[in-house]
Order: C-alpha cells, then structure tokens, then sequence
C-alpha cells in the first residue's frame, strides 16, 4: 500500500472518531438546553453532565490531528483550504471556544452556567459546530472554490445557493442529534435512571427517521454536484446497503429496548459503513479538482515521518480514550451518579 493511500486513510480514520465523539457531546450539549425549555432539566441533566464532564477535553483532539495532519501530508490543502475557509474556519473557531468556556465554567461549579442565556448559547453551538464544519465535505466536490490570478476564492453564492451543502449542513444536524441520542439511551439504561431512559430514547426514535431520509438526500444530491464521484459511490454500494442494514438493527433494538450496548455499536458500524465508503469513493481527490492524493503528496521522507507519528498518535488515543470510558463512563459507581458518596 503506497504512502499516499496510508496518510489518507489515517486521516480519515482521525476525522471517524471526532465524528462519533463530538457527535455525542455536540448532541449532548443541544438536549441539555432543550431539556430546560421542555421541563425535563431535572430528569436527564444529571446523565448529560455525568457523560460530559470528563470527555469534553479529549473531543477537539481528533480534531487537532486532522487539520495538522492534512496540511502535513497534502502541504496544497493549506493554500486551498485555509484561504477559502478562513472566515467559516474562524467561526467554528469561536464557536469552540465559546463552547469551552461554557464547559470551563461549568466544570469549576460557576453558577452562571444555570443561566438560560449561557445554556442556549451551549446548546446553539452543539448545531453550529457541526454545520460549519459540514460545509468542507461539500466545499471538497468542487465548483465552490475557484483559483484564478488573483488566488483562490471562496464563491459564497455557489456554496449558499448549492442543494448539496444544505444537504450536507442537514445531515450533519440530524446525525449529530441521531448519535448523541443512541448513546445517551445506552448510558441511561445502565446508569439504571429509567426516567432519563425515555426521554433520551424517545429523541433516539424520533431523530432516526430524518437521518436515513437527509443522507438519502445527500447521497442523490452528489450525482448533480459531483457525477464521478456518485459513479464510485455506485460501484462499493455495499457499504452503504451494509451502513442501512446497521441502522434499522440499532433501531430495532433501542424500539425493543434490548441490548443498547449492541445497538450503539451498530450505529457506529453504521457511520462507520458510511464514511469509509464515501472517502473511498472520492479518491483520489481530497478537494476536487485541486488536490489530488497522488499529485499534491509530501515528499516521501517526510510522509514516512509522518506515517510514524500519527500511528503512535492513534496508538495512544484510543486506548486513552478507553482508559477514560474505563475509569469513569462505564465505571459503575460513577454512572450511577455514586463516585465520590460515603457508604
């Protein structure tokens, strides 16, 4: 497997995991708001803060990685991308940044935090991430960024008037909402807070239908902004038939209330089918036509260098990140709300 082939596949594999993690504390962060406009603050806030308090600062890591490595591996994509993207880079930017200190102050026990203003500013935030970084998949098919003699631009009416980037920004949404909600129904059902349970399965159930139909959507939209890509697409469907096989088990089983544990890890094969399938199929270009994997790769001393670092990188990551679900989130004293309690 050449050097080009294992960059992008690490990439994406870093990308895969904030994917599903941020997706879970971007949802988490939305319920949590909307549980105080509902009434229900006191029934699942407990669960959402138990889930967030010790995740929160590993999130933006996969995050970190990716941009450092893209512009590591592809040096074109910090020319492309980093001049077209530098004003919705510098509001996801703000947006983290208000969402960190939300967390920061929330953490320290700040009673601000219980203030309705800092918790909508929260939950917006849990939506606004995610729709601006959504629009680099669809900025990445093409026809939205143009270089010419004067550099590369960003056609804002291209990209605000493209059915595919509300597609995009849509699926993003739902899907963000989808996953969040699978898991805290899990965590809900072995933290035993039967309450809590369904409520948050009642969000599972509810945001499963709009995130079958938005990547439907999206996935017909692509044939119009990018026909070669939906022709590769075509030709691995099985990932995807496979990724809606995934579904419908994970909802069948929360429906059931059965095995939530299973059913989470299904929704995670389930974006797991999905995104592999369509990177895959937009090879070799990382921004079409721009920046192709073969042509605009490092040099092959650093790409090894690279390779190196970034795979102990995942090395440490992820048994990290098990290490912390371990300790804390699948911890039985904790999720119960117990740790810490005398006798």
């Amino acid at each position: 497997m050449s050097y080009e082939i294992v960059g992008i596949a690490i990439l994406w594999t870093f990308l895969f995991g904030y994917l599903i993690v941020a997706s879970i504390d971007f949802g988490a962060g939305f319920f949590s708001f909307y549980s105080v406009l509902t009434g229900h603050q006191n029934k699942i806030h407990n669960i959402i803060q138990r889930y967030l308090s010790p995740v929160w600062e590993v999130t933006n890591v996969f995050l970190i990685f990716f941009v450092v490595g893209l512009n590591g591996f592809f040096p074109d994509a910090a020319y492309y991308y980093g001049t077209a993207l530098l004003v919705p880079g510098s509001i996801a930017i703000v947006l983290l940044a208000i969402r960190g200190v939300y967390y920061a102050y929330n953490t320290y026990g700040h009673s601000g935090t219980n203030n309705i203003v800092y918790m909508a500013l929260y939950g917006a935030t849990g939506l606004l991430i995610p729709a601006a970084l959504s629009t680099v998949l669809a900025i990445s098919e093409g026809g939205i960024i143009v270089e010419n003699s004067t550099g590369v631009h960003l056609q804002w009416d291209q990209l605000f008037s493209n059915p595919y980037t509300w597609a995009v920004i849509i699926l993003a949404l739902v899907s963000v909402l989808y996953i969040s909600a699978m898991f805290l129904s899990f965590y809900a059902k072995r933290a035993g807070d039967k309450v809590a349970f369904e409520i948050v399965r009642g969000y599972a159930l509810f945001w499963s239908a709009p995130t079958i139909l938005a990547s439907l959507f999206a996935f017909f939209q692509i044939n119009k902004q990018n026909p070669e890509h939906f022709a590769n697409m075509l030709g691995m469907a099985w990932m995807f038939v496979a990724s809606s096989v995934c579904f419908v088990g994970a909802v069948y089983l929360v429906w059931q209330r059965r095995y939530l544990g299973t059913s989470f890890i299904l929704v995670m094969l389930q974006f797991a089918f999905a995104w592999y399938g369509y990177g895959r199929s937009h090879l070799p270009y990382v921004l079409y036509p721009y920046i192709n994997v073969h042509g605009s790769f490092t040099n092959p001393a650093m790409a090894y260098a690279l390779i190196t670092a970034f795979s102990a990188g995942l090395l440490v990551l992820i048994p990290s990140l098990i290490l912390i679900l371990r300790l804390f989130l699948f911890d039985a004293k904790y999720v119960r709300g117990e740790m810490g309690k005398k006798g």
